[in-house]
């Protein structure tokens, strides 16, 4: 059953443009930094005016039986119709730890600081030789392997290059969610205080996708390179997994957000998923199936 909604503005920016924003330890309004500062929120708020037209919200109700007994939710943007299709409307509006597909951003972010090269090759960081249960992660890595499998350690050194400081200013730049980082420059994104919603996350891709974001177009076509999991038949699907588990390692959210281009449209998702089991992959199955059903994916 698809019921179709009143159209509906974008949730606000939750901006707090005070100290206590960033938990009253860095000084982000003062000197230059307070004009950095300013200049992100007045542009964020700019995005978030441009993707918050009154675009027509579609609830795709006959999706349950695709998300296999999770709780979860499936949103997406169409470019072309300017139309966004949801099922669990509720839950697409709701915060969660990013996990993974934070890379997405994370690595233009590391492009455009300088800390990561646009040559792969020349991304290069060396494994410390600390073993993980991930044999993929057991190796030396470039951007290109780094964002393919997902390896932690890698954009742990990237962050750790960026730094605390303009790590923030770029996060309040481009309105990341609640643009938290005081769980840690390594950890932030790790189930820690970092949120966005499935929605953010779909018009953040949006606005990356179409080229409003403020980072060089080289920059995104690399990143976009780097997450693009298919490309035959004029269908390009791109995607980036993220997965979170507990105190036992057993997984409880998976993530999975990307886009699909044609030559003649755009699309932007996102799907979450939450209970036993769930990871990223689970996820990536349940947005491919969903893509499929909606005629995006052949």
């Amino acid at each position: 059953m698809i019921i179709r909604t009143a159209r509906v503005p974008l949730p606000q920016s939750p901006f707090h443009p005070s100290a206590e924003t960033h938990d009253g330890g860095l000084p982000f309004y003062e000197g230059n930094m307070k004009k950095y500062t300013i200049i992100g929120i007045l542009f964020a708020l700019v995005l978030l005016a441009s993707v918050a037209r009154a675009a027509e919200t579609v609830e795709q109700n006959d999706l349950a039986d695709i998300f296999q007994g999770f709780d979860g939710t499936f949103i997406m943007y169409d470019e072309g119709a300017d139309r966004y299709t949801v099922f669990n409307k509720a839950l697409s509006e709701t915060r969660l730890p990013p996990c993974s597909t934070f890379k997405v951003f994370h690595a233009l972010i590391g492009l455009d600081s300088g800390v990561l090269d646009r040559d792969d090759a020349r991304t290069l960081m060396k494994w410390n030789g600390k073993p993980s249960s991930i044999a993929a992660w057991n190796h030396d890595q470039t951007l290109a392997s780094a964002m393919r499998h997902s390896v932690v350690w890698y954009f742990q050194r990237v962050a750790t290059g960026i730094g605390e400081e303009r790590m923030q200013r770029e996060l309040d730049r481009i309105g990341y969610g609640n643009r938290d980082i005081s769980g840690g420059l390594t950890q932030f994104w790790l189930q820690s205080s970092l949120k966005i919603s499935p929605r953010e996350q779909v018009d953040l891709l949006r606005a990356l996708f179409n080229g409003s974001l403020p980072f060089a177009a080289e920059d995104i076509a690399i990143v976009k390179r780097d997450i693009t999991l298919s490309s035959g038949n004029g269908v390009r699907f791109m995607g980036k997994t993220g997965s979170g588990s507990d105190d036992a390692d057993r997984g409880i959210i998976g993530w999975f957000v990307g886009g699909v281009e044609t030559p003649h449209n755009r699309w932007s998702f996102a799907v979450n998923i939450q209970g036993p089991d769930a990871s990223g992959m689970r996820a990536r199955g349940i947005a491919e199936a969903a893509l499929k059903r909606l005629s995006i994916l052949p």
